[in-house]
């Protein structure tokens, strides 16, 4: 895990290091930020919207999924959007912290070998998950996951704070 952020005036090898340095840290700070949380904690919400950290940790492993390998790659992962239900995030009881980081972790190391043995120039393959639409370039695709990554990072900063855990940056 990453746990220093990726200075930009630290070099990388290339491009795909930069995205790559950048998801691992957003990934790592949320997963320690979710870490940090009591089990009371992560299954209510203290916000209008009404969603839990718990929630949150599942819908960034399925939205890698959903633009990576549904997206980009064009492979029938079963059901994409397991992360919802009647239109919001859910999460089984059952469903535990450790489950969900492990999955967002696993989720990430999948992405990583994606990202690592493709072209940043290269378009995704066409399938449903576009609705008709070209598909973007993996650096596209990128690029909005870092920023997915990042407002949600700042979100759960809030929820994390609120509860009286420690604050980010």
């Amino acid at each position: 895990m990453a746990d220093e952020f990726p200075s930009p005036t630290v070099a990388r090898s290339s491009r795909t290091e930069v995205f790559l340095s950048y998801l691992d840290y957003f990934r790592s700070s949320i997963a320690r930020r979710i870490e940090s949380l009591g089990e009371d904690e992560l299954r209510h919400s203290r916000l209008a919207s009404g969603w839990t950290a718990l929630e949150l940790a599942k819908h960034l492993r399925y939205v890698e999924l959903r633009w990576l390998e549904w997206g980009y790659l064009g492979v029938d992962v079963g059901n994409p959007w397991g992360d919802q239900r009647e239109g919001r995030w859910f999460v089984e009881d059952a469903e535990t912290r450790e489950e969900l980081l492990e999955a967002l972790l696993a989720q990430g190391l999948t992405s990583r070998r994606i990202i690592e043995n493709n072209d940043l120039d290269s378009t995704g393959r066409s399938s449903a998950r576009w609705d008709g639409e070209a598909p973007p370039t993996l650096e596209r695709i990128l690029f909005h996951l870092l920023q997915e990554y990042a407002r949600h990072l700042g979100h759960l900063d809030i929820v994390v704070e609120l509860s009286g855990g420690p604050v980010g940056e």
